[in-house]
């Protein structure tokens, strides 16, 4: 499978503190709201929605093309992405912008504060799918993460145009994005990727049910943390998938990216929905056992261990040979 990846890449600086955000907030004062939180820790990590996605996905043995737009200051982290098997060949460079700058606060709860410096990311609207497909050959797949809002609903248009497969993944945007955009990036996908928030989230700004929603899409993926992921399509049975039991939360950040990751790699093995998620799962527990997206070790023997432990000997049987082929 051909995978295409669009979405942010950025420089995560990732902060935490020790305390709860909400015992230094008053519900009646929020509107004038001036807070500031004495942080115990600074990790200046690899990430961006689109990066994360790509790196997992070159971890578990795809090759998959990452699109989007960066700045000058990329050189290191370009070179990161390439030794990960990411083909970095069509990303966009700018000639007057810093790459995407993320920064968040997770407190003693995983609750986070964050804010986004888009930079060079604003470009991406500039960039078309037709070139690279001219160079690379027909997609099979091009998912449209976060990213600069006027690239993503181009991208989405252009997967219409062109009759390509597209995953839906507005995930972070959701809280910026008019109900109008949203049902553009949604409608017609072939996954749609959400959290139980963003879920809600969409149907309270596009006005459908989610049952309209249902029928728009192939298949609804709904991760619920540490309750697991729900997958649907029409016409066919839920599933519900259980997480894979962790250590200790560490650093959420980047676990969404992780579990899209595992899913469309299992995907891309010819392996069922359940499986994939699985593998979701799998992938999504090791990111947030440690800080940073990008900065897990993927152990093929500690892999199928925990995989069998999680979710039995047929199903870790059916994900052997991809894994244990993994450098």
């Amino acid at each position: 499978m051909k995978l295409c990846v669009t979405g942010s890449i950025a420089t995560d600086h990732l902060m935490t503190f020790a305390g709860r955000f909400g015992d230094s907030m008053i519900a009646s004062e929020l509107d004038s709201l001036s807070v500031s939180f004495l942080v115990e820790d600074l990790q200046i990590r690899r990430g961006g929605v689109g990066a994360n996605i790509a790196f997992s996905l070159g971890c578990l043995g795809l090759r998959p093309l990452l699109v989007g737009a960066v700045g000058k200051d990329f050189s290191d982290y370009r070179s990161w992405l390439v030794r990960h098997d990411v083909d970095v060949e069509f990303i966009r460079e700018s000639e007057v912008h810093h790459t995407a700058r993320f920064v968040c606060t997770t407190d003693s709860q995983s609750n986070q504060i964050a804010s986004f410096y888009p930079g060079a990311m604003a470009e991406a609207r500039a960039i078309e799918l037709g070139p690279i497909i001219e160079r690379v050959g027909p997609l099979d797949l091009v998912v449209v993460s976060p990213n600069d809002p006027a690239a993503m609903l181009r991208h989405t248009e252009e997967c219409r145009d062109r009759g390509i497969a597209f995953v839906a993944d507005p995930s972070q945007q959701l809280a910026f994005l008019e109900g109008n955009d949203i049902r553009a990036l949604v409608d017609g996908a072939a996954f749609l990727f959400t959290n139980d928030y963003e879920a809600a989230l969409i149907e309270k700004k596009t006005g459908w049910s989610a049952q309209e929603i249902l029928d728009r899409v192939e298949t609804r993926v709904t991760t619920k943390g540490e309750k697991g992921c729900v997958i649907e399509s029409a016409g066919e049975p839920t599933i519900e998938v259980a997480a894979v039991p962790i250590s200790g939360v560490v650093d959420p950040t980047g676990v969404g990216d992780g579990f899209r990751s595992g899913y469309l790699a299992a995907l891309s093995w010819g392996l069922s929905p359940q499986r994939c998620a699985q593998v979701g799962s799998a992938i999504a527990a090791l990111v947030i056992e440690t800080t940073g997206p990008q900065d897990y070790e993927l152990v093929p023997a500690e892999f199928l261990e925990r995989f069998t432990g999680a979710y039995g000997a047929q199903a870790a049987a059916e994900v052997t040979a991809e894994i244990s082929a993994l450098r």
